[in-house]
């Protein structure tokens, strides 16, 4: 792997099917979640990116405590945004506890910062989604499109409750979603012009919204 930058912001390379992996995270349940399904690199010093992941990507992910704790995560947030030119995916603890501070972090990360969030229930459910993340990237792209799309309909569990959770797309439009596009990243750039021959013109803005505006 190459080295990455003193502040932890990168670069990084990280070769197909591992995840660069911030010490702290040693032993979690979220690090649980992934070992034996993809390959681990603990590395010290990488805040405030706490996962890097192929394809030029990385995850800061903010929990129940972060959220509750008060803006000390906007901090980091916006550090990432502003010194690296890797997509950051931003997973938030959105809890019974955390809930009302859901919507602030929403707002401050999509339409401030410009950046994709995802919302989990805890951290197993955080470790699947982002395995997802990682095998989507590590598919060859000459690879069968008939197997991928069966794949696709087979998602983890956690990215399909995430897609579920969109206004309007339920547990029968979901699997449509990730036929056509079977990673979080495609799903979140796609325009309502995209969407729209997959669930129709008022699903396609609830999902377009939904990564774009503060619900």
């Amino acid at each position: 792997m190459e080295g990455n930058a003193p502040d932890g912001t990168g670069p990084v390379h990280v070769p197909f099917g591992h995840i660069v992996a911030n010490e702290k995270w040693r032993g979690s349940q979220l690090v649980q979640g992934m070992q034996g399904k993809i390959k681990l690199i603990f590395e010290d010093g990488l805040t405030p990116v706490d996962f890097y992941l192929p394809s030029r990507s990385c995850i800061l992910y903010i929990t129940e405590a972060d959220l509750v704790a008060g803006n000390g995560y906007r901090k980091r947030l916006v550090r990432v945004r502003n010194s690296t030119k890797l997509q950051a995916i931003v997973v938030v603890e959105k809890t019974q506890m955390s809930e009302q501070y859901f919507p602030a972090a929403q707002k401050f990360t999509v339409l401030d910062l410009g950046m994709v969030l995802l919302p989990v229930a805890n951290q197993i459910e955080a470790a699947c989604l982002i395995t997802q993340l990682v095998q989507e990237q590590t598919k060859e792209p000459s690879e069968n499109p008939v197997l991928r799309r069966k794949r696709a309909v087979i998602s983890e569990p956690a990215l399909l409750r995430t897609v579920q959770r969109i206004p309007g797309v339920g547990k029968v439009k979901a699997p449509l979603l990730l036929q056509r596009f079977p990673s979080i990243q495609q799903l979140s750039n796609a325009s309502v012009q995209e969407l729209e021959p997959v669930v129709g013109q008022a699903v396609a803005r609830h999902v377009h919204a939904f990564f774009t505006q503060p619900r």
